[in-house]
């Protein structure tokens, strides 16, 4: 096996991922190894891992399976030195809608997480006008 390929475990070292969710992406059609050992074993590239890094930056967006596979056909037809100037032109107008979609997404995480954040500090500041008793807690005493 050479330098330019890695097994599976080293991929989901690298990225994250479980083996079971590069599998699966596998068996889907995102990210298929790039070959096979002797033994059977999945080999990956340097370019496959950092499509499944792709794909796991678009997870907390939640862009579906569907939109994840579109996107990534657009970014290989992008490097497609076959593609025509009006097929580009077509490829880089639908990236931009994605580009617009995440732009999209994260604002409404941003907006939630600002929420999650005000409701946290709220519960501080409840805590603090609360202060636990001296009083000793009560457990329960239920035998089994």
């Amino acid at each position: 096996m050479g330098a330019e390929h890695m097994q599976i475990g080293r991929v989901a070292e690298r990225t994250g991922l479980s083996l079971r969710t590069i599998r699966y992406y596998g068996e889907v059609g995102l990210v298929e190894p790039s070959a096979r050992s002797r033994g059977g074993f999945r080999l990956y590239t340097e370019g496959d891992v950092a499509r499944l890094l792709l794909i796991k930056r678009m997870k907390p967006l939640d862009f579906s399976l569907e939109e994840t596979r579109d996107l990534l056909e657009i970014l290989d037809g992008l490097e497609d030195p076959a593609a025509s100037d009006e097929q580009r032109h077509r490829l880089v107008e639908r990236l931009d809608a994605f580009e617009q979609a995440a732009e999209d997404r994260c604002r409404t995480l941003r907006e939630q997480l600002d929420m999650a954040e005000e409701f946290a500090e709220r519960l501080r500041a409840r805590r603090r006008t609360h202060p636990a008793s001296d009083r000793p807690q009560v457990r329960n005493t239920e035998q089994r």
